[in-house]
């Protein structure tokens, strides 16, 4: 058997192990043959890797869809070829600078740093084009930094849904941008590794928050900042690592980084198909997910996301399309779509979901 990150999963693997999460309830069984969405499963419970039966490394890729999708109009326009290509920049610039920080131990400039994550975002206003543009990146060869600037992205934008003045926005900008700092301290060959992981490489990648704490604590960068280091992988409920931590004992800026990280994990495009439809994620937060966040911040999160969508054409799971007309306020992810059989309300039939933006 071989332990695989989750990144690298696909579907038609076969788990090796009964996958738990940190507070032992379990995720899948030994045995399963992984789906999509059991793959969505251990990315949303914040599972770094899974141990595969060696006989299942090698399926066979799903085949993509041909169709104009929505996710190749949005890689075909102009707006996303200059997006990637100022952040392909950002993510050099900002490793090159974070990389003088671990090895050469100069100050953390805070000016600079949220200057790059400006520079993506000033070009970018409407925030849920640049949400698609995220969605589309692909970039496995840096995917720490990637990850990163994502995140940083993502949390800029949360901050200015929740109404935070520029002090708050920065210092929660810099948290994202910083969550996953402990990384750097690991080999760079176990981040990258394509395949199969030790347990050793395992138990190491899981020690980031605490490197990462360790390393901002030496600084004089805000508490919260230091804090989501240490806590973005910490659960409400206390089913999160590295200390079990729940409710109030995690810093709020670390509960709106926490979202932002598994938002951004779930929603990436994957080796065997596009980004994830924002109305798959959402169902999930809505059904195991609203006890693990915290409730004013992840409510805001999903409702300004599915907001956005409204008169976007869709096609439902039983392959039907239709325009979303009306979004149920207490059910995000099944809205109201009319068709060309008339209006479906999706919150009085769970059988049918919106499988993708058209």
């Amino acid at each position: 058997m071989s332990r695989i990150f989750t990144r690298d999963l696909v579907p038609g693997m076969i788990t090796d192990e009964d996958v738990y999460s940190v507070n032992d309830q379990l995720i899948i069984a030994r045995g399963q043959k992984l789906t999509d969405n059991y793959i969505n499963r251990l990315v949303f419970y914040s599972i770094n890797s899974v141990r595969i039966r060696d006989d299942s490394e090698e399926v066979e890729l799903p085949e993509k869809p041909h169709e104009d999708t929505y996710s190749e109009k949005i890689l075909a326009s102009e707006e996303y070829k200059v997006f990637k290509a100022s952040f392909e920049v950002a993510v050099k610039h900002i490793k090159g600078f974070i990389n003088d920080v671990i090895e050469k131990r100069i100050k953390i400039d805070e000016e600079y740093l949220l200057n790059e994550i400006q520079s993506l975002i000033v070009h970018n206003d409407n925030s849920i084009h640049l949400f698609d543009m995220l969605h589309n990146m692909h970039v496995y060869d840096d995917p720490t930094y990637a990850h990163s600037v994502n995140v940083a992205l993502i949390c800029n934008i949360f901050a200015k849904w929740l109404g935070f003045e520029k002090e708050e926005l920065d210092i929660v900008t810099m948290a994202g941008l910083l969550h996953d700092i402990g990384k750097t301290k690991l080999p760079e060959g176990i981040i990258t590794k394509p395949g199969k992981l030790t347990d050793d490489e395992y138990n190491l990648v899981k020690t980031h928050p605490t490197e990462g704490y360790k390393i901002l604590k030496e600084t004089t960068l805000n508490p919260h900042i230091i804090n989501s280091a240490l806590m973005h992988h910490e659960r409400m409920d206390g089913s999160g690592y590295p200390l079990g931590l729940e409710g109030d004992q995690i810093d709020p800026c670390a509960r709106i980084v926490a979202i932002a990280d598994v938002y951004d994990a779930m929603t990436s495009r994957r080796v065997y198909r596009g980004p994830l439809c924002p109305f798959k994620v959402i169902t999930i937060f809505e059904s195991e997910g609203y006890h693990k966040y915290d409730s004013q911040y992840i409510y805001v999160f999903l409702e300004y996301i599915i907001n956005t969508y409204i008169n976007n054409r869709v096609r439902l799971s039983d392959g039907r399309e239709g325009t979303i007309v009306l979004i149920n306020k207490f059910d995000l992810a099944h809205p109201v779509v009319i068709t060309d059989d008339g209006w479906i309300d999706l919150s009085r039939d769970h059988s049918l979901s919106v499988e993708e933006i058209i």
